[in-house]
C-alpha cells in the first residue's frame, strides 16, 4: 500500500511494546474488563468495532487483540479513514495480519463498499486480513444521515468494544503518567523527573478532556522544559476556573492547550525578565521578538509597569 502505517499508533504515540506493558500494568476494574473481552476476542477472527473517545486508546485496544491472536506473527497495520480508498483496500485483501482503520467513519462510500466485500471473504480458503474498526462517533447517527453503509455498520459492529475515558479509569493514571515519563526521558536523554506532591495531585484531579493523548502531551512537556511548574501552570490555572465556575463547565482540549501556552509564555517572560534584571531590551533580544511586542505582552499580563 501507498499509505503510510505503522507498527501501532496507539492514539497516544505508545510503541507496541510501551503499549501491551502499560495495558497489562493498568488495575482499573474498567480496564481489567476490557483485557477479559479482548483475550476472547483474540481466539477468532470477527470483525470488531472499537468505540471511545478520542485519545483513549482504540488503536492500542486493536493491537492487543492481535498480539494475543494466532496471527501475532503477521503484519499489523494502522491506517487512518479518511485516507483509504477503494485501491489500497483491494490491495491489501490478499494478505494475512490484521488490518485497524481509524475513525472508519471517514472512509469514502467507495471504500465502504469494499471493505464490505472483503469482510465478506472472512472464512474463505485464501488468508485474508483481520479488520478491526475504530471510532469515536456514533455510528448509528452516521448511518441515519446516509453518511455510513447500513450493512457495513451491521457487519462491523457485531462486537463492539468501548473503552472507558480516562476520568472513569483514575487507578490507572500513575502507571501511565510514570510510563510517559520514563518515555520522554528516554526520548531527550534527560533524567526521568520527579513530580512534586501538588502536580500528583493535579494529575489525579483533572478530568483529561483529551485522554490519554493529552496526559502523554503533559508528561512529556514536563520533560522537554526541564520545569514542572512552567510545564503545569495552564492546566493548573485551568482546573481552578472550572473549579470555582462549577455547575458541571466543559472545558475543551483546545482551551486546555491555549491555557497551558499563555501560562508557560508568561513564565518564560517573567524568568528572562528576572535574570536580566528586568532590561527589557535585553529580554527581547533573548526571547527572539521585537521590543515592542515585549512591551504588548508585558501589557497584556499586567506587568507593564515593572521595570520601566
Amino acid at each position: 500500500m501507498d499509505l503510510q502505517s505503522s507498527e501501532i499508533l496507539a492514539g497516544n504515540g505508545m510503541s507496541s511494546h510501551g503499549a501491551v506493558r502499560v495495558w497489562l500494568e493498568s488495575v482499573s476494574s474498567g480496564m481489567r474488563t476490557v483485557e477479559a473481552v479482548i483475550r476472547e476476542l483474540s481466539q477468532n477472527d470477527v470483525p470488531v468495532l472499537v468505540v471511545a473517545e478520542k485519545g483513549s486508546g482504540k488503536a492500542a485496544a486493536a493491537a492487543r487483540i492481535h498480539a494475543l491472536s494466532d496471527r501475532s506473527s503477521e503484519p499489523f497495520e494502522v491506517y487512518q479513514g479518511r485516507d483509504i480508498t477503494e485501491q489500497n483496500l483491494a490491495v491489501r485483501a490478499d494478505q494475512g495480519g490484521t488490518v485497524y482503520l481509524q475513525e472508519v467513519s471517514d472512509l469514502t462510500p467507495e471504500a465502504q463498499a469494499e471493505l464490505v466485500r472483503q469482510i465478506g471473504l472472512n472464512g474463505a480458503e485464501d488468508r485474508v486480513p483481520r479488520f478491526i474498526c475504530g471510532t469515536s462517533h456514533e455510528l448509528e447517527a452516521e448511518v441515519k444521515a446516509g453518511r455510513f453503509r447500513e450493512d457495513l455498520y451491521y457487519r462491523i459492529s457485531g462486537v463492539c468494544l468501548r473503552l472507558p475515558p480516562l476520568r472513569q479509569r483514575k487507578e490507572d493514571i500513575p502507571i501511565l503518567r510514570d510510563w510517559f515519563l520514563s518515555d520522554a526521558a528516554r526520548d531527550f536523554c534527560r533524567p526521568v523527573p520527579v513530580l512534586s506532591a501538588e502536580t500528583q495531585s493535579f494529575f489525579l484531579e483533572y478530568h483529561w478532556p483529551g485522554n490519554i493523548r493529552e496526559l502523554k502531551d503533559a508528561a512529556r512537556a514536563i520533560v522537554a522544559l526541564g520545569d514542572e511548574s512552567l510545564a503545569m501552570g495552564g492546566l493548573r490555572s485551568l482546573l481552578r476556573r472550572v473549579a470555582r465556575g462549577g455547575n458541571g463547565e466543559k472545558i475543551s482540549l483546545k482551551d486546555a492547550a491555549r491555557a497551558a501556552s499563555r501560562e508557560a509564555e508568561k513564565e518564560l517572560i517573567l524568568q528572562v525578565l528576572a535574570r536580566t534584571r528586568w532590561n527589557r531590551r535585553r529580554a527581547a533580544q533573548e526571547l527572539q521578538i521585537s521590543y515592542k511586542a515585549l512591551l504588548y505582552k508585558l501589557k497584556q499580563i499586567g506587568y507593564e509597569q515593572y521595570g520601566a
